[in-house]
């Protein structure tokens, strides 16, 4: 008791907040038809929307990674889901914009200013889906949607040199830094591949956070992991699968 007394009398520092569990960030690709879909990388707009219904439910609410990492630093955010897009296809404005106003949630767009207007010409088996032109990015930022890189073009991180993982990196986010007048925070690993190197890079690029699938033992704030979410998501997959990331996901210093 007395050692106590001392302490608090000098002063003494509070211990430092204990890291919490790492935050569920869901992944998400494309809105649209789901007919054709040999990567499962869609979820029809029916899908996304009770999913999204799913979570306001349980007094969940999705929202940008930044918004949710800003929330952790602050010690709350427990009700929050980061929602995430990959590769910035041109159906997030048509089909999955309006649903996530209309559940009250925000999200995170990864695009590839390599490709505006383009494709996803990397997936060989198609189908071929378009992507969002500058004026549709710049659309979904005006709209409140977080935009952050997903690199150049598409190219798997730990099989690039080094001038093509830094140009991928660093000019990425210059590119839609000018496209949208908005810092860029926000980096995710194309195919959700990673490696010390690929990590590094990003964090020297200046990125505050970025997302990769399952970066084991290099999880931090630079490989962050999220969980995918697929049109054979129900309530109760989702449920599975946000009860297993507690379970599985040891907290970690930064997040």
């Amino acid at each position: 008791m007395a050692a106590s007394v001392e302490s608090a009398a000098h002063g003494a520092l509070p211990a430092p907040r204990r890291p919490g569990p790492v935050p569920w960030v869901a992944m998400y690709h494309s809105v649209g038809d789901c007919s054709d879909d040999p990567y499962r990388i869609t979820v029809t707009p029916e899908r996304l929307a009770g999913q999204l219904a799913w979570l306001r439910r349980r007094g969940l609410r999705g929202v940008s990674v930044a918004e949710l990492l800003a929330a952790r630093a602050r010690g709350g955010g427990r009700d929050l889901v980061g929602l995430t897009f990959d590769d910035g296809y041109a159906d997030f404005v048509t089909d999955a914009l309006p649903l996530l106003h209309r559940w009250g949630c925000g999200a995170t767009l990864f695009v590839l200013p390599g490709r505006l207007g383009g494709d996803n010409a990397w997936d060989p088996l198609g189908p071929r889906k378009p992507l969002l032109t500058a004026d549709g990015i710049r659309h979904a930022a005006a709209e409140g949607v977080e935009i952050g890189s997903h690199g150049l073009t598409h190219v798997d991180l730990t099989r690039a040199d080094d001038v093509t993982l830094k140009t991928e990196v660093t000019e990425s986010r210059a590119r839609i830094a000018e496209l949208t007048g908005t810092r860029v925070d926000g980096f995710c690993y194309p195919y959700g591949t990673i490696d010390a190197r690929a990590v590094e890079a990003v964090r020297e690029a200046g990125y505050a956070y970025a997302c990769a699938i399952d970066p084991g033992p290099l999880t931090g704030p630079h490989a962050l992991p999220r969980a995918h979410v697929g049109q054979n998501d129900t309530a109760w997959r989702l449920h599975l699968k946000y009860r297993l990331h507690r379970l599985r996901r040891r907290p970690v210093e930064g997040v």
